[in-house]
């Protein structure tokens, strides 16, 4: 199965993270990397790696990216592997990719997501199961706050093994990129039906709720607490995302958010990287 699979990694100065990913894909004959014109080390890391060819392409949202990956970079393998950069798959589950037999409307695969701080696995995790295998001519990708969704129209099946999120970005990157997708994700829940909600998401346009609970979620009812350290680092995080949440919606409560300009149009662009070999758009 694995000569079937092109793994595809998006990134944007991820220079603490992309070595160590790539480094897990030493079984892929084609790795595709889409970069957003990361200004840090990222591309000279990339470059490295024989196996990978590097795209670029102005970020504007995460669905239009990752369909730009799907359609746009000459992936020609059924299958494609679909992760951040600061995803690492482990040998457990390259050997169950290996072994992988799907039947003719079998459509994709999810699979857990394990958090690590600096590489130490916690116990703790509220990263919902995420579809990271599926056929590429089967797939579209779809905008939901500020991640994407895979839409797929056969079956969905679960793969045992998780994937590590092991991200060691400096915390100022974090707290920056938390702010944006903050916006994302207030206009989302305040734009939604309350009957349309899954229940985390009720719980969290109930506005001050959600940052105790997902306090006590972590440490108390996932063990986070048996972490040490890294547990408390982790439980304060994702208090911290809830509580900028909760702040934006009541922001928008008290009617101190001014109402964001009519969108550009979504026309897809490209900028090439400065190419090497085989694809002109391409770098190796």
């Amino acid at each position: 199965m694995l000569e079937q699979i092109t793994p595809l990694i998006l990134t944007f100065n991820e220079a603490p993270n992309i070595g160590r990913s790539l480094d897990r894909f030493q079984w892929a004959r084609d790795v595709v990397v889409l970069d957003s014109f990361s200004t840090d080390e990222t591309l000279e890391i990339v470059a490295r790696f024989p196996n990978v060819r590097l795209f670029q392409r102005t970020f504007d949202n995460f669905a239009a990216q990752w369909q730009f990956g799907l359609t746009e970079t000459g992936i020609s393998t059924e299958w494609v592997l679909a992760l951040d950069a600061d995803f690492m798959i482990t040998t457990d589950l390259v050997n169950e990719l290996a072994s992988l037999r799907p039947s003719g409307n079998t459509e994709g695969y999810t699979a857990g997501l394990s958090n690590c701080v600096q590489g130490r696995r916690l116990r703790s995790s509220l990263l919902p199961r995420l579809t990271i295998l599926y056929r590429r001519g089967a797939a579209s990708c779809r905008a939901d706050g500020h991640t994407y969704q895979v839409q797929l129209d056969g079956k969905l099946e679960m793969l045992r093994s998780p994937v590590l999120h092991d991200d060691r970005k400096p915390l100022s990157r974090w707290v920056e990129a938390q702010q944006k997708y903050t916006v994302l994700e207030g206009n989302k829940l305040l734009a939604a039906d309350w009957q349309a909600l899954n229940f985390p998401d009720r719980v969290r346009r109930l506005r001050l709720v959600a940052p105790a609970a997902v306090w006590f979620y972590c440490l108390i009812l996932k063990g986070g607490i048996f972490d040490g350290w890294a547990g408390w680092y982790y439980a304060l995080q994702r208090s911290f995302v809830e509580v900028l949440l909760s702040l934006y919606l009541i922001e928008n409560d008290l009617n101190l958010i001014e109402k964001p300009a009519a969108p550009e149009s979504a026309n897809e662009r490209m900028a090439p990287a400065p190419a090497r070999d085989r694809q002109p758009d391409a770098v190796l």
